[in-house]
């Protein structure tokens, strides 16, 4: 039987979303973005579980095959539904870091300052491609450290081990129907927006 991949929910209800991150990005992507986009996701994963299941294993090669492609996919859909899952739980605060103790000071003593960190990380996600995220991740099985890292589409540039604590969805889609190609203005708007209360539960949860 195949596996089944579960459509997360957002810590907030969809009416909510759309007044609590009515600054970062436009009630109709806040709705399309989740309930569509970030929904396809977890979908196709179902799918390719499902053809997974039927594709012929030993026609398996470095050219092409089906089940090649369905588990070069099964990747690349996982990691955007992981992605997002943390996207929209980091979102929804005020930026006030003071309710995130533990995961600041932490930021603190990598980066010199949470001023230091928030200007890396602006840059790191300004850098990516037009489809893209700028993620903070704990490196769990190198350095043990925090490090914020530049993936571009979902995967390239990802580092194994690196656990995200904060993702920050730099495609176009994610702002341009608010903000246009006002990229900086939307990164700003985000870490604004932050929910560091929250962030700082999932630093408890994966790191501390």
């Amino acid at each position: 039987m195949a596996y089944e991949w579960k459509f997360n929910p957002r810590p907030y209800s969809d009416d909510e979303a759309k007044e609590l991150l009515k600054d970062v990005v436009s009630p109709e992507t806040t709705d399309w973005h989740y309930n569509t986009h970030h929904k396809g996701y977890v979908t196709f994963l179902n799918k390719i579980e499902q053809g997974l299941e039927k594709a012929d294993v030993d026609a398996a090669n470095g050219n092409w095959s089906e089940f090649g492609e369905l588990k070069r996919r099964l990747t690349w859909n996982h990691s955007g539904a992981l992605l997002h899952d943390v996207y929209w739980e980091v979102l929804g605060g005020d930026g006030d870091t003071s309710k995130g103790p533990d995961i600041v000071s932490a930021i603190e003593k990598e980066f010199g300052s949470i001023e230091n960190w928030k200007k890396d990380f602006k840059q790191t996600a300004f850098a990516a491609k037009l489809s893209g995220w700028g993620l903070l991740v704990w490196d769990q099985l190198y350095s043990g450290r925090l490090m914020n890292v530049l993936v571009d589409e979902h995967q390239y540039g990802a580092i194994w081990g690196g656990i995200p604590l904060i993702s920050l969805d730099v495609f176009e889609h994610a702002y341009y129907h608010k903000d246009g190609p006002g990229r900086a203005k939307y990164l700003d708007n985000f870490l604004n927006n932050l929910h560091w209360g929250r962030i700082n539960e999932r630093y408890k949860k994966f790191v501390k």
